[in-house]
């Protein structure tokens, strides 16, 4: 009896088999040309279809791109060089770049200005970007960042901006100092403080010799993918912050804010952009007081900002109207007031809701800030259509402009919508 019960007792294996490789057709590339390309025959069928297009576009663009002439002085030189055969004139690229690039009246010994703006624009956004991996202390350079930028395009003394990120230092500390004995009381305080800062900064600023001065370069001389990139970056930076103020105020239960909100959001989204920019040109100047010059830049980048931002609050209203009540009610639970709930527990969970509709307007703006060429503000655009179109030597040649315009464009769009997918899976925490 107990030698059969012995000889029932299962083997238990003390050792691995080695692993084994995956067959070939399950791994690597053949696996996802299989998985992807050809997981059935009606994706074969598109597939091959669209492989026949493809190798039938390269082969025909081929020769244009490897023809392309570099080196001449206009179009029909280019088609003497051609002699006939298919050809790009890419001369025009290599001879007119820096209209391209900074229009036809910005100082070709000023260049590097810019382009310093450009590199310091991508080391001030990293800490703001990847907040998760940097340092926050580092967002200091993405706070001073503005006032250098704006020292750097338009040149004069650094006392300027100086004065005016004070003002905003000054605000913020007074602010920070009330805050918690009245949010309103605190709010107005600051705007006071930074006022006041202001204006005896200006004072200071006339009385001290210039230090620190970069030749002035005015508005009207800005131009090319410089003025499409300072348009779109600004106007997204602050149509951002001002369309959270009109969300929430478009949910205040005080009347006068809400429906000041309401009335401004419907009436700037039934208004096309190309409205509002003529309004900037003609229009605007006459709301402010009289003998004044604004700036034409200033007064585009006020109504494409007040355009955004109502779309802007439209996208968060409804990352608000998403959120559980029982956020609220968690809030209120813990003793917070409106600013600190907004700020601490419904805000970040809104935005995170936000982020596909956000993104998606500002890429729209970013491509809509080629609209400016309709008023004669030389962007990009406007210097294809405007001085290099028009000029004899280059009259008739429209793919390579165009596609440089492309070339611009593209790669800041899909950088953008490629960091809004990783900022979204870094923000899915709901679904680990």
């Amino acid at each position: 009896m107990s030698d059969t019960h012995a000889e029932s007792v299962a083997f238990v294996r003390d050792t691995m088999i080695p692993e084994q490789a995956p067959p070939a057709s399950e791994a690597g590339a053949v696996k996802w040309v299989r998985s992807n390309l050809f997981p059935d025959w009606l994706n074969a069928i598109l597939t091959i279809v669209a492989l026949y297009l493809i190798a039938r576009l390269v082969i025909g663009a081929f020769p244009w791109f490897a023809n392309g002439i570099w080196n001449a002085s206009s179009l029909s030189e280019c088609r003497e060089i051609l002699d006939g055969a298919t050809g790009g004139c890419f001369a025009v690229l290599a001879e007119r770049w820096n209209q391209l690039l900074f229009g036809f009246q910005y100082p070709s010994t000023e260049y590097w200005r810019p382009a310093l703006a450009f590199v310091l624009l991508a080391v001030a956004a990293a800490p703001l970007l990847f907040w998760m991996y940097l340092p926050s202390r580092l967002l200091v350079l993405t706070a001073l960042y503005p006032f250098v930028a704006y020292w750097l395009l338009w040149g004069g003394t650094i006392l300027t901006p100086a004065v005016a990120a004070l003002g905003f230092v000054v605000a913020y500390l007074v602010f920070a100092r009330i805050e918690r004995r009245s949010f309103a009381l605190a709010l107005g305080a600051a705007v006071v403080a930074a006022v006041a800062t202001w204006f005896l900064g200006g004072l200071l600023v006339d009385a001290l010799p210039r230090v620190l001065a970069l030749p002035e370069v005015a508005s009207r001389n800005m131009g090319g993918f410089m003025l499409n990139f300072i348009l779109g970056v600004v106007c997204v930076s602050l149509s951002l912050p001002i369309g959270i103020l009109l969300a929430l105020g478009r949910q205040s239960k005080m009347p006068i804010i809400k429906w000041i909100c309401v009335v401004f959001i419907e009436f700037i989204r039934g208004v096309p952009l190309i409205t509002l920019l003529f309004v900037a040109n003609v229009v605007l100047a006459y709301f402010f007081p009289p003998e004044t010059n604004i700036d034409l830049i200033l007064r585009v980048i006020i109504m494409i900002t007040a355009f955004a931002s109502a779309y802007i609050a439209e996208v968060i209203r409804g990352g608000l109207a998403a959120l559980p009540k029982g956020q609220y009610e968690a809030a209120d639970s813990l003793g917070l007031d409106y600013p600190q709930a907004m700020r601490l527990i419904i805000m970040p969970q809104a935005l995170k809701i936000s982020i596909p509709g956000i993104v998606n307007v500002a890429v729209g703006l970013f491509k809509d800030t080629t609209l400016v060429s309709i008023i004669s503000m030389f962007d990009l655009v406007g210097m294809i259509r405007g001085p290099i179109l028009a000029s004899t030597e280059w009259n008739g040649v429209y793919w390579e402009l165009w596609g440089f315009a492309i070339l611009m464009f593209f790669p800041v769009c899909y950088a953008i919508s490629k960091y809004s997918q990783w900022l979204e899976r870094q923000l899915a925490t709901d679904h680990r």
